[in-house]
């Protein structure tokens, strides 16, 4: 756990914040205490999301669904505000490690533990499915080990198949790699099925210690589950063959919940917890830090709301203890410093003030028109709590498509890319028009006509005359790969900047080296980016500024 830094809140509702657990595509976790003692984890979502409509409705329709949650093997929405001026959901906190600092940590897991794993984690889905919700990203972040059993966490990006919460735009992909079933990679409809194939690969990782479908990037991973079979390694016995029964290609060949439920624990998953089933050093561990929790102490219980300032790059974290619906594997919990908050300051609608403590929710300023209007409405994937970056192939300079199926609904092929654009004698190579776009800007990109996430992009722009290097985007994937482009000026006016993109020679060999033209608009605050690169299948993305 991280202390609170420059420009977070202290308090968030009734919550006492007691450090930064995480952060996300959508915003940030942190670890909270209620007035009667209680420990939450309380999700802010970006400021720039709760300036959208579109947005804030789905968060009030995933706020609800969220709330049908609940079992012996998940965790309860305990609060939310999804009419704040930022909104935010609370939800029950376990300590614990997540599944993946676990098997990081101390290897594959006994078989005994993956038995009551696997018994707790379907008991979990069956609940889940009975409510008409699919859970979407079933993977070993969003499973926690405590001692009173597994936890599945992170229900925001579920979808309700009775179409009263519907929490994703059509024809998005929603999922890690590696643990989306084939359907979800080929855009096909996701049932109760899809999150069976991701429990058999959480399976295979908690027994084996590695994934079913490895490779070195997105658009491998996402291959491999597609086309090739699972490798499982030594797995052996029943628990190989429970496996390889969740990971058929065929959605309806795959057992339901229920039907592995009662395979795995005849007798139910809580009969198999009670007599233990954390090896020794796991069960050190999650008391360990159960006790740091307790010990947390924060400072200014009696100020208000910060401002949230989230400048650092949307990808998720890794390691340490787990929590409930966060933003990303969980970070190692250490003890925040005191910090003493000064007055509260305003946010100015270009720079802030970098002070930490107790800061005024500015998210007037933040919404101020610019030239033209806002006018913005986001085709975002809203998540309650998502639990890392959406997954996707990563694009620009990252990965080509051709990795991907051809008959594949989403083929880049039919993508109909931008026209490249020269100079024109109008556009200025420099100064004044390229005031607007100075500064490093971030959001969260698709590709294929918005139909695939595809991670963060962050760009840097710098005073640069025509034919000079502009500065830099940096593209991360949702398992943390990073690809650098070198962007070259063309021209620029006040409406639109044109620059050539050219992979960095320092990339790794699954980034695309060609050189492709990107167009930078302004809309209100923000810049539309767009590549023309059909091999990346053209990826788009809202940037908005943060330095």
């Amino acid at each position: 756990m991280q202390p609170l830094g420059v420009d977070e809140p202290t308090v968030v509702g009734p919550y006492r914040l007691l450090g930064r657990l995480g952060s996300g595509g959508m915003g940030r976790v942190y670890l909270g205490r209620s007035a009667g003692g209680r420990t939450v984890a309380v999700k802010i979502v970006h400021p720039h999301f709760a300036l959208d409509e579109e947005f804030r409705a789905r968060f009030r329709r995933e706020v609800e669904a969220a709330r049908r949650v609940g079992g012996a093997w998940t965790a309860p929405v305990l609060d939310a505000d999804p009419e704040a001026a930022v909104p935010w959901v609370a939800t029950a906190y376990a300590a614990g490690p997540s599944l993946t600092t676990a098997v990081t940590d101390a290897g594959a897991l006994p078989a005994h533990t993956v038995r009551v794993l696997g018994a707790g984690l379907a008991e979990a889905l069956s609940a889940v499915h009975g409510l008409g919700l699919v859970h979407r990203d079933v993977k070993p972040s969003n499973v926690l080990l405590t001692l009173d059993g597994p936890l599945l966490i992170d229900f925001g990006i579920a979808r309700a198949t009775d179409g009263t919460a519907s929490l994703t735009s059509t024809g998005v992909s929603i999922g890690s790699p590696g643990y989306m079933s084939p359907e979800q990679i080929l855009g096909k409809g996701v049932t109760g099925a899809a999150d069976v194939f991701s429990l058999g690969a959480v399976l295979a990782y908690a027994a084996t210690g590695a994934q079913p479908f490895p490779g070195d990037s997105s658009a491998a991973l996402l291959y491999k589950v597609v086309h090739e079979e699972p490798e499982l390694g030594a797995l052996d016995g029943e628990l190989r063959e429970v496996v390889e029964s969740c990971l058929r290609k065929n959605p309806a060949d795959r057992p339901t919940p229920a039907e592995l439920a009662r395979r795995l624990a005849p007798n139910g998953a809580a009969t198999l917890v009670a007599t233990g089933w954390l090896p020794g050093p796991l069960v050190e561990r999650v008391s360990r830090s159960a006790v740091e929790v307790l010990n947390l102490e924060a400072t200014g219980a009696d100020q208000g709301s910060g401002v949230v300032g989230f400048s650092s790059p949307s990808v998720a974290a890794t390691g340490g203890t787990g929590v409930v619906g966060q933003f990303g594997p969980p970070p190692v919990m250490t003890p925040p410093p005191v910090m003493t908050p000064p007055p509260a300051v305003s946010v100015p609608e270009q720079e802030r003030r970098r002070t930490p403590g107790k800061l005024s929710v500015s998210v007037a300023a933040a919404s101020t028109p610019g030239a033209g209007g806002r006018g913005r409405r986001m085709s975002c994937t809203v998540a309650l709590a998502v639990a890392g970056a959406l997954a996707a192939v990563t694009v620009g300079s990252v990965f080509v498509f051709d990795l991907l199926p051809k008959d594949a609904d989403d083929s880049a092929a039919g993508a109909e890319p931008s026209h490249s654009e020269a100079p024109s004698a109008t556009d200025a190579p420099a100064g004044g028009p390229l005031l607007a776009y100075l500064g490093t800007w971030e959001g969260q990109a698709t590709a294929l006509n918005g139909k695939l996430p595809i991670g963060t992009f962050r760009l840097t722009v710098k005073e640069a005359e025509q034919g000079g290097k502009l500065g830099t985007l940096r593209q991360t994937d949702a398992i943390g790969n990073v690809c650098d482009d070198i962007l070259t000026l063309k021209s620029v006016t006040a409406k639109k900047l044109v620059a050539s993109s050219t992979g960095a020679p320092t990339n790794h060999g699954g980034c695309n080296p060609a050189t492709t033209t990107v167009t930078l608009t302004p809309v209100g605050d923000d810049l539309d980016y767009a590549n023309d690169s059909p091999e990346s299948g053209n990826p788009t993305a809202r940037l908005s500024k943060v330095e």
